[in-house]
């Protein structure tokens, strides 16, 4: 039968603060036999005798009282830190791992993020932001936010929306360059196209019929969305974008939308976390506020 090594260093604290096995065993609703099987495995584990025998009584050696001072530290550094795991696990509170998307971070998830917070003032929040996949169990991250479909088996993933993916240029690109009347003119165009993407130079539409796979001209390649936004924006060329991410460029003028006939395949953003049992409340909690957020978008 396997024994708990801590749970024989609190039987060890019992018996050396009550003074005999029959009062542990008692307080511990236990048998006297039992805290004496417990003494005997962690005195052979230490390699010393903790306890003088004695007709009537015990009393510590030399080394079990040493020993106890380390038994007492350790026990009570454990139930303070069982303590403080179910108080996570009961409250929203401690540290809050992220990893965010760029655009994502800064267009979509600020107000909510803020309204999360001052819901709950006991927590704290670490956003990292990147367009990059990274590790959750390398990067000891709590929760990503990834437009993807879910490969890794040690996670788990709640989809909260949907990116829907439009073409945009600014009106002084336009003027200069020829109608983009369909997906056929595309191939007359400079494009800004997202480099993380699966083949980031061929861009696929469908006018609800039929699906068009078009093999745009890359005049700019990047992995920031921000960057490709900017330079459509000084007229560089034709991007592909969520919609979210140039709402507000659309309302300024600064970009128009266009191939308003055809539409791209929606991209799913889930909230990815790692396949526990036992996630804190904070991890929980934030997972359904976010998905909740979202559907009353």
């Amino acid at each position: 039968m396997a024994v708990d090594k801590f749970d024989c260093l609190k039987v060890f604290t019992r018996v050396a603060s009550l003074g005999t096995f029959t009062a542990a065993a008692n307080e511990l609703n236990t048998t006297q036999s039992a805290v004496s099987k417990k003494i005997a495995w962690l005195e052979k584990r230490v390699g010393i005798t903790l306890f003088s025998r004695h007709a009537r009584a015990i009393s510590l050696t030399s080394g079990g009282k040493q020993y106890l001072g380390l038994a007492l530290k350790l026990t009570e550094e454990m139930d303070f830190f069982e303590s403080q795991l179910r108080q996570e696990q009961a409250s929203v509170s401690g540290v809050l791992k992220l990893s965010v998307p760029s655009g994502f971070s800064t267009r979509l998830l600020s107000a909510p993020l803020n309204d999360f917070l001052n819901l709950y003032p006991e927590l704290s929040v670490d956003v990292s932001v990147s367009d990059k996949f990274v590790d959750l169990v390398e990067g000891d991250i709590d929760i990503a936010i990834r437009a993807t479909n879910l490969k890794d088996s040690r996670l788990k993933a709640r989809w909260f929306m949907d990116n829907d993916i439009v073409y945009f240029a600014s009106p002084s690109y336009l003027e200069k360059h020829p109608a983009i009347l369909s997906v056929n003119d595309l191939g007359q165009h400079q494009c800004l196209t997202y480099s993380l993407a699966n083949l980031s130079d061929v861009w696929r539409l469908t006018d609800g019929k039929k699906e068009f796979k078009v093999k745009v001209n890359e005049q700019l390649r990047s992995d920031s969305p921000e960057m490709l936004t900017e330079m459509a924006k000084y007229g560089q060329g034709i991007i592909a974008m969520p919609r979210w991410m140039v709402k507000q460029e659309v309302q300024a003028g600064t970009l128009k939308q266009v191939l308003v006939q055809y539409k791209s395949a929606k991209l799913p953003m889930y909230l990815v976390y790692k396949d526990s049992e036992y996630h804190p409340q904070r991890i929980r909690t934030f997972i359904d506020f976010i998905v909740d957020y979202f559907s009353c978008d």
